[in-house]
């Protein structure tokens, strides 16, 4: 199961785009989600929308998940974009209809919410072949950046527990802090 959620009250520091760039650029991201301008799509743990903003541009519509709403209302003051739409909700229990999403990703937050129940949810809400993007800080990393150590999982740990949950993995990297995962739904 996941661990605490980020302090609400240092949201700006998910603004320092150096910072956040540095672990995962907004073009990587693209990359990994592959989006063709008509896709659906949820950002779990948006937090303050820094990589929904980057996302929302090359998609339909996306929904901003965040368990906390002092991370939507920093969002809305930020100004969120037409095509974005902030719910406030756990991964374990999403407010979308079965099969309603063609995409997900989660941005350094997976360690926040991993868990049975929320990869269920996840399956249930994606599209047969819906992509699943994981970016979160390695267990293997150094813990100078990000949740403590032992609040991390690894980037084969996680893989795995994707493929139980019935994801095929595309891709995996796993960098000196973080690790980059690309499930399928099947």
């Amino acid at each position: 199961m996941g661990y605490h959620t980020f302090d609400a009250d240092r949201a700006d520091k998910l603004e320092e785009a150096q910072q956040r760039y540095r672990f995962l650029s907004a073009e990587e991201l693209l990359w990994a989600l592959s989006p063709d301008g008509d896709e659906t799509v949820a950002d779990f743990g948006s937090g303050t929308g820094f990589y929904t903003d980057d996302v929302a541009p090359a998609v339909d519509q996306v929904y901003a998940v965040d368990i906390q709403d002092a991370m939507h209302d920093y969002y809305r003051e930020k100004g969120v974009p037409e095509n974005v739409e902030l719910v406030t909700s756990g991964v374990d229990n999403l407010p979308f209809d079965t099969s309603s999403l063609d995409s997900t990703f989660s941005t350094m937050t997976y360690h926040e919410f991993a868990g049975e129940e929320a990869l269920d949810e996840i399956t249930r809400v994606l599209t047969d072949a819906g992509r699943l993007v994981i970016v979160d800080w390695a267990a293997t990393g150094s813990g100078d950046h990000g949740p403590p150590l032992d609040e991390r999982f690894s980037g084969a740990e996680t893989a795995n527990d994707l493929r139980e949950a019935g994801f095929h993995i595309e891709h995996t990297a796993v960098r000196p802090e973080t690790f980059l995962l690309i499930g399928e739904h099947r």
